[in-house]
Order: structure tokens, then sequence, then C-alpha cells
């Protein structure tokens, strides 16, 4: 599996991977029950705080687990409840989609062939 990665959804900043070449910074990840997971060395696959951001999707929607998750977040389902990134653990939650980083969290010097 590649990196990914998201755009916090307070500050718009690409959360880096530690193996990237930016430095990595704290990272929150809420659902809208209110719990809050910290992440300070985001390893670049999608856990925050040791939640799978993937699993909190099918956790918050009722899911079955991390695939389905991934089919309905990525197939467009309408209605799904979305966790959020932030910067800060006083974010409020609130149901947005975060807006993927298209560097994934690593390239950011320009394309490697």
């Amino acid at each position: 599996m590649g990196f990914y990665s998201f755009k916090t959804q307070d500050t718009s900043r690409s959360i880096p991977s530690r193996y990237s070449s930016r430095k990595t910074f704290k990272v929150y990840l809420h659902d809208n029950a209110g719990n809050v997971y910290h992440e300070d060395n985001y390893e670049g696959y999608g856990t925050f705080g040791g939640m799978d951001y993937y699993d909190l999707v099918a956790k918050m929607n009722g899911l079955a687990d991390r695939y389905d998750a991934i089919r309905a977040y990525h197939g467009g389902a309408d209605g799904l409840i979305y966790p959020n990134l932030s910067e800060s653990a006083d974010w409020q939650w609130r149901n947005e989609r975060p807006s993927e980083c298209p560097d994934q969290g690593y390239f950011y010097e320009g394309i490697l062939i």
C-alpha cells in the first residue's frame, strides 16, 4: 500500500508523513461523539493516534469494516459522516469531508521517476 494523506480542516496544511522532507506536526482526529485521537509523527498510512481513518469512517457510519468504508468514501455514497483532522485538540467537529493531500503526504519535491 502506498502513502496517502489529507489536509487539516482548520489550517488546510498537508499532513506530512515522517518519511517525507517536511517535518511532522501534531494532528488530531475527531469523531462526532467527541473522541479525539492525537498523532505526533504520522507514518503516512492513515492511522492517527492509533485509530485508522477508514476504521473510524466505518464505525461512525455503521459499516461492516474499513473496506466497506473505503468503498463508500471513494464511491461517493450519500449521507456519510466524516471524521475531522485538525491541528487543534479543541476543534469542534462538523460533518465535512477533509481534502486529500495531492502530494500523498510525501512527494513534496516534485515527481519522482
